[in-house]
């Protein structure tokens, strides 16, 4: 009988985790080697799983494909690994003739560029080819954040098997995905591109892993799959464990069996322990054929309220706009800082710029320095937001905050590493790259958390990206410039550039484009500020021309202040006959050059209008 057949009149016990099991026996090192170099642990397991009733065992191949293989250098032993694994399960099983699944897991967390499609499919299929030689009773494919991925992985399976397919999805949150489709609505969609079985399994514990099967109808043909971990998990002297009694697991599975689920396992923490409890109490309960399903009480997601400002993204497309960056202080004196600030506002700026600790040096936090400055001074920021210093729930906490402040505009950058900054020693977290939070911040705009789950209310962020223009190839850096436009970038802050020519190629390479784009311009302080800018930061390079004026100064402050205005005045007027858009970086704080590099700009503007005006007196 098949698997699909015997499951038509029974609900049946799968087996639990291997990785627990072998995480407590102290290996440190690729689980899925243990296929070829010590198969007898992992054909004690499975026997174990059998011993405790498991009706099903799955292979110990969750990351035997090439990708996940490669942390080990052990990307070219992908056919050797799956068929022994399949080897072991089927030998283990043989006398019970429990049926035998090939697992395949997935490759994308909440980052799309862990793997394009492409790259999947190819190590998909070459795993897949390998399990499906030893001819299991189906292919398991478990832990799949990405529904994208998962869609894309049971359509190319079905075009080389027959097999059963049993596809499970993972949840941050309980009953919907991290895109923000339903459980219920997932499960149905990949029934009809073919799956036999549809479920989920690992992250969630019983408790939420039934709450998600609340509003899941039956499927038509398919069936429905559960394999929960054993609890939410603790780290305890530094290891990781799963506090869950075997008795509380096999009183869920009755209740997920309540749910319509037929094929019920465990993941994450669960042992022939869990297994046996859950075999003991789903014993002579046939499947449930009907549910009634409550409608789920829509939750209204709330359009966001008007902003106070024109974004400056649109202004930008239609008239001059100046942004100015006034970085937060390194220490906890802020009076120059809020005294600059306010100078500069009310000279008229369209907003002040503050990084998020430049340079990996430490300053006062541009979230709370931007709240003051909007809050107490009226005036409007733009904070920048780095993946180096926030993880995914720092970085969605971070931009919530930020909307609950009323600050919606951001410049999402990746961040400068922490080896260049004050403590070397520090961890870069990196979670997501500058273009994926991109699209993180753009579902915040729809209403929809990082994790899929509604917020009730749509941000209204206008966001900016980073755009270094300083290469040798400004073509490639344009194509990165386009793929940011698709990730969700509203218009582009240039890092500062120190040529005319330069401020043409980009005006060249990216007039094709209707997103706006700030041409940065700090002006330099002295020949020391622009050795260092030149020589030391990453992205930054000024031309022999600019060093050879800069070193003609010396040690006079005076002069230095003077030429380094005179040559940001030059780029000002370049920049301002192919831009809207100005970016001017504040050196040291030296609010007073950028002042007069902002009243330059507004004469440049008054002087343009004047001529306009007389062309048209002119020709009438």
């Amino acid at each position: 009988m098949s698997l699909l057949d015997k499951l038509q009149t029974n609900v049946l016990t799968a087996d639990g985790a291997m990785g627990t099991i072998l995480y407590s026996y102290g290996i440190d090192y690729c689980y899925e080697e243990l296929n070829v170099e010590k198969p007898e642990i992992i054909e004690q397991i499975h026997q174990d799983y059998i011993a405790a009733g498991a009706d099903i065992i799955q292979t110990n191949t969750y990351s035997a494909n090439a990708n996940k293989l490669a942390r080990y250098g052990l990307e070219s032993r992908v056919t050797e690994f799956n068929k022994a694994a399949i080897q072991i399960a089927k030998r283990a099983a043989a006398p019970g003739g429990q049926f035998v699944l090939g697992t395949i897991g997935g490759l994308r967390g909440i980052r799309k560029s862990d793997a394009t499609l492409d790259e999947i499919e190819k190590v998909v299929l070459e795993q897949a080819n390998a399990l499906l030689a030893g001819d299991p009773d189906g292919l398991l494919l478990e832990t799949y954040y990405d529904f994208e991925e998962l869609s894309s992985v049971v359509t190319t399976l079905k075009k080389i098997t027959d097999v059963p397919l049993i596809a499970q999805v993972s949840m941050h949150d309980p009953g919907v995905l991290q895109n923000g489709l339903s459980l219920n609505d997932a499960l149905h969609q990949l029934e009809s591109l073919g799956a036999d079985i549809v479920g989920v399994n690992c992250r969630l514990g019983p408790y939420h892993t039934i709450q998600a099967f609340d509003n899941v109808t039956l499927p038509e043909k398919a069936f429905l799959s559960a394999y929960p971990n054993a609890s939410l998990l603790d780290v305890e002297d530094g290891r990781i464990v799963y506090e869950s009694e075997a008795e509380y697991f096999g009183r869920a599975a009755v209740l997920l069996r309540d749910q319509g689920v037929r094929l019920i396992g465990g993941c994450c923490g669960t042992t022939p322990k869990h297994i046996k409890a859950a075999k003991t109490q789903l014993a002579r309960l046939a499947p449930i054929t009907e549910k009634v399903v409550h409608p789920e009480k829509p939750i209204v997601i709330h359009e966001a309220g008007p902003t106070k400002h024109q974004p400056l993204h649109e202004k930008a497309k239609t008239e001059r706009t100046v942004i100015v960056e006034l970085d937060t202080p390194r220490h906890l004196e802020t009076e120059d800082y809020i005294k600059g600030a306010n100078v500069l506002y009310d000279a008229g700026v369209d907003a002040i710029t503050m990084a998020d600790n430049s340079l990996a040096s430490p300053r006062i936090s541009n979230m709370a320095m931007g709240s003051i400055v909007k809050m107490k001074h009226n005036i409007r920021p733009l904070v920048h937001l780095t993946c180096r210093d926030h993880n995914l729930i720092g970085l969605q906490s971070h931009l919530m905050g930020l909307d609950a402040l009323g600050i919606h505009d951001i410049l999402a950058v990746t961040g400068d590493p922490t080896k260049v900054g004050d403590f070397p020693g520090a961890t870069s977290v990196y979670d997501v790259s500058s273009m994926e939070l991109l699209q993180l911040i753009k579902k915040l705009n729809e209403g929809i958390s990082f994790s899929g789950k509604p917020l009730r209310k749509k941000a209204n962020f206008s966001i900016s990206a980073a755009f270094n223009p300083n290469v040798r190839v400004i073509d490639r850096a344009v194509q990165r410039l386009e793929k940011k436009i698709e990730a969700g970038a509203d218009y582009f802050i240039t890092q500062p550039v120190y040529t005319k020519e330069k401020i043409i190629d980009v005006y060249e390479a990216t007039k094709h484009l209707d997103t706006p784009i700030f041409i940065g311009i700090m002006p330099l302080t002295n020949i020391r500020n622009a050795e260092f800018l030149h020589h030391e930061v990453p992205g930054i390079k000024l031309s022999e021309d600019v060093l050879e004026r800069m070193r003609e100064c010396g040690d006079d402050r005076e002069k230095s202040t003077e030429t380094g205005l005179e040559i940001a005045k030059e780029l000002i007027d370049t920049a301002a006959q192919y831009f809207n858009g100005l970016y001017i970086i504040t050196p040291f704080l030296r609010y007073d050059m950028t002042l007069e590099l902002y009243e330059y700009i507004k004469e440049i503007d008054q002087k343009k209008k004047e001529r306009e005006l007389t062309h048209a007196e002119t020709s009438y």
